[in-house]
This record gives C-alpha cells, structure tokens and sequence, in this order.
C-alpha cells in the first residue's frame, strides 16, 4: 500500500494509517474487543511484518486516534478515532428497498401525530437494538403574548398563559412563600418584556438557561418568576417532549455495564431534559448528526453517541429523532436508518395533514 500522506486537520496522516485504523475501527464495531497487531494485520489483508504494523499502531496511539485499555496489548479507538473515522473513513451503504417499504408500511395506518412518534422511537429501538428517541412535532407558531399572576390565598398563585394565537392556559401554583399583588404584577412585567413574540419552545429554552446561569446577578422575585413561567409553559407547550424506547437495550453493552452508570443513564432518559437540549441542537442542522461521547459536552451522556436527523412536516423542520448507544455502534447501519426514518416520519406527518 502507497505510504502517501493526506491531511486530516492540521495533522498529516499516511494512506496506510489511515487505512489501519478503518480496518482496526471496523473489527472493534464488530467485537467490541481491543484490537492486536496480529488480527488488524490478518483483517488488513497486507503483506506487512508485526514490527511495521506494531509501528502503525504506535503511530495512532501519539496522535490520540487510538489507546491501549490496561487489562490489553490490543488497541481501541478514542473519541477522536471515531470522529476521524465518521468523518473521513466511513462507507454507509442505503437501505434496501424492503427495508424501506417495512417503515413506510409501519406509519401508513396511524391515525395521529402522536401514534407516528411513537412508532418510529420504538421502530429505531428495535432495529438498531439500540434507545430511539423522538422530539414530538412543535408547531411552528405557536408565540408568547402575556403572562398574568393572581393571588389565590396563601402560598397559591393562578397563572394565565395567553399565546399569539388566543390560546390561554391557566395554572395553579404553589409558591415557597406568599407574594403580594405588586410582586407578582412586577414579576409577571419583567416576562413579558423578556419573551414577547418568542415562540413558547424558545421561550422555555432560554428560561433554562437563565435558571442555570443567570441565578447569582437575579433577585430572589425575578428568579421565582422564571421558575412560575417555566411551570406554566411545561403544560401550555407539551410538545416540548420526546418519546424513548429501548432504554433496557443498552444493557446488552459490556462497556455500559457498570449498574451506576446505567442507573445515572436510565435517569437521563426518564428526566429527559439533557436529551431534549441535545436534540434541540440539531434541529437547524441539515442531514444526519452524530456525537461522540464527550462531544455532548453532557457527563452522563459520556460513554454514548447520539445519532440524530431532523425531520419535516411539509416545508418546516418540526423535529429531530434519533438513536442513542455506545460509542461502539454499528454506524454504516444506523446511520442510513436514522436518515430515512426521518425522511419517511416527515411525508407520513405531511399526509396526516392533508
């Protein structure tokens, strides 16, 4: 093999590193065992003495490609390998047509937007034998007017939700401490001056931010009124929710099975609220995304990637769905399978509104 050199980045990797380490990558995606100088040589099918393989391997371990677990003379790759290999290396072969007549087959009866969302996370979980994850469809004006704050008695408050389209939703709450008519009426100034014209998804997003980054230069009054406004959002704006199937698939992976991090992983999924950040990354993205382990840049999500494409509902992206599993995931496969359900959730949602 030529030992010609390519540029990944600012690096300069040979034709044969490379190809090492898509050999090396493909071995460990199918095993999940780390890879000896001896298998990659046999898989690479190349007249090479161990010393020179030993040598490549030594190669893509200095550049971080690659690194030795301790119980093992073998390799396996890091989080840069496998984004190396994403990126540069990998060959995704299309679904075959039976394939995709079997999901279009499966959202062709459903009644309801939200019977099509469910089908499709629990059609990813079961193909993949991985977790399917779908954003549910947000509608795509649906925009804060006003928000009011009554005084109830004691500790209760009611909060009036109205939307740009008329919509309003009250709700009762329940505060750590009563607040008079002029608190609650500055309280309820301050949103309205914020998040006017916003949509709700939007609204709620930047509500959690504030919360989380915002709370050392805020009053006690003006952080109590991003919490009431963020309850009165969770019931006006339920879209803001996904569907989660095949969590208990992850157990199957010998490189999750630590039960703490499962428990913390299982957490995850059932407060959703990490995952919903992650897939409203993508959700101006085009095509398929993937992040690898700390890539998330969430801890819990660390010894996963997440595999996601957005899908339409006629001209506007009102979605993102996707699968979640080890880093060692068969991606030539879920990749086209990510992409595809995605395209076909978005004409079956097109058909429903017809």
């Amino acid at each position: 093999m030529s030992t010609r050199h390519r540029k990944i980045g600012n690096t300069q990797i040979s034709e044969r590193a490379l190809y090492f380490l898509k050999v090396l990558i493909e071995r460990y995606l199918r095993d999940g065992q780390p890879v000896g100088s001896r298998t990659l040589a046999r898989d690479a099918g190349l007249d090479l003495s161990p010393a020179t393989v030993r040598n490549v391997m030594a190669d893509l371990e200095e550049m971080g490609l690659v690194s030795s677990p301790h119980t093992s003379a073998g390799r396996v790759p890091t989080v840069s390998g496998y984004r190396l290999f994403l990126d540069s290396l990998l060959t995704v072969r299309p679904l075959e047509p039976a394939e995709i007549e079997a999901i279009r087959h499966r959202f062709a009866h459903l009644e309801d937007p939200m019977a099509l969302v469910e089908s499709a996370s629990q059609w990813l979980s079961r193909v993949t034998h991985l977790v399917g994850v779908v954003m549910l469809p947000r509608r795509t004006h649906n925009a804060f007017r006003q928000i009011e704050f009554l005084s109830l008695s004691g500790t209760k408050v009611l909060a009036i939700l109205v939307t740009d389209e008329g919509e309003v939703h009250n709700r009762i709450l329940h505060t750590d401490e009563p607040y008079s008519p002029a608190q609650l009426e500055q309280a309820a100034n301050y949103l309205n001056e914020q998040f006017l014209g916003q949509e709700l998804h939007a609204v709620r997003k930047q509500l959690w931010e504030e919360l989380r980054s915002a709370q050392d230069r805020m009053d006690r009054l003006m952080r109590r009124a991003l919490q009431m406004a963020k309850q009165v959002l969770a019931a006006a704006d339920p879209q803001d929710d996904c569907y989660i199937a095949g969590q208990t698939n992850l157990m199957e992976y010998r490189e999750l099975g630590d039960l703490e991090k499962l428990k913390q992983l299982f957490d995850a999924f059932t407060e959703k609220r990490q995952i919903l950040h992650l897939l409203d990354r993508c959700i101006a993205a085009e095509g398929v995304q993937i992040f690898i382990g700390e890539e998330s840049g969430y801890e819990l999500l660390e010894p996963c990637s997440l595999v996601t494409a957005p899908y339409q509902a006629g001209d506007q992206v009102v979605g993102v769905l996707g699968v979640i599993g080890p880093a060692r995931m068969n991606y030539p496969r879920v990749i086209p399978i990510v992409d595809v359900t995605a395209k076909l959730l978005g004409a079956a949602l097109k058909e429903y509104e017809r």
